[in-house]
């Protein structure tokens, strides 16, 4: 099939494919920009990052602030509810573990909302924002990461569908209760697995 696995620079043998591949999609090498609207040009010096909810103390994080905090690196897949995945995805950020040291959330807080520049908004259940491998995701490739692909902060939350993944992130929202976001609110599932492919219908 020709197609290589961007992190580790090799082919793909057909039974990899056939694994990390979710039903119904098609692979790629490249990466299709999808935006509702327009896109936002955010510079890091104005950039900022709400924590609000039930939080005990809100707060809004800068640029430097996010990058006072560890760094990570990882590999990962991405798969999008128009039916394209790309294997072996390079990133850098923040993972949103560490970003979360030291905010104490209320007991009843279950699920978060995530905001963007643009008025963007996305849901997740608290437990999986809580993942390793979720994180706020600065850099691709080794250069920054581009406005039409979220830059210059998007979330990243690869085991979900890419819609998920919330561009020009601005704040994370903590709620009791689930509430549908933007694409939820046309349809799309409430959560999103492309492995059981959740693409439409609430999923309640």
């Amino acid at each position: 099939m020709g197609l290589f696995d961007r992190a580790r620079r090799e082919p793909l043998v057909e039974k990899e494919l056939e694994s990390r591949t979710p039903p119904g999609q098609t692979l790629t090498d490249k990466w299709p920009v999808l935006t509702y609207g327009e896109t936002p040009q955010i510079t890091t010096a104005a950039w900022r990052l709400t924590l609000s909810g039930l939080v005990e103390e809100p707060r809004e994080l800068t640029w430097a602030d996010l990058m006072a905090l560890p760094a990570t690196r990882q590999t990962c897949d991405m798969h999008c509810v128009t039916r394209w995945s790309r294997l072996g995805n390079d990133f850098e950020g923040v993972r949103v573990k560490d970003l979360m040291t030291g905010v104490r959330l209320r007991p009843e807080a279950a699920f978060v909302m995530a905001h963007s520049y643009g008025g963007y908004t996305t849901n997740l259940p608290l437990p999986d924002l809580m993942q390793d491998d979720v994180m706020l995701a600065c850099r691709y490739d080794g250069a920054a990461l581009e406005p039409e692909h979220g830059g210059p902060c998007r979330l990243l939350v690869p085991k979900l569908y890419l819609w998920k993944s919330a561009k020009w992130i601005n704040g994370l929202e903590f709620m009791a209760k689930d509430r549908a976001g933007f694409w939820e609110r046309a349809g799309y599932h409430m959560y999103g697995d492309p492995w059981t492919e959740q693409r439409h219908g609430w999923g309640w």
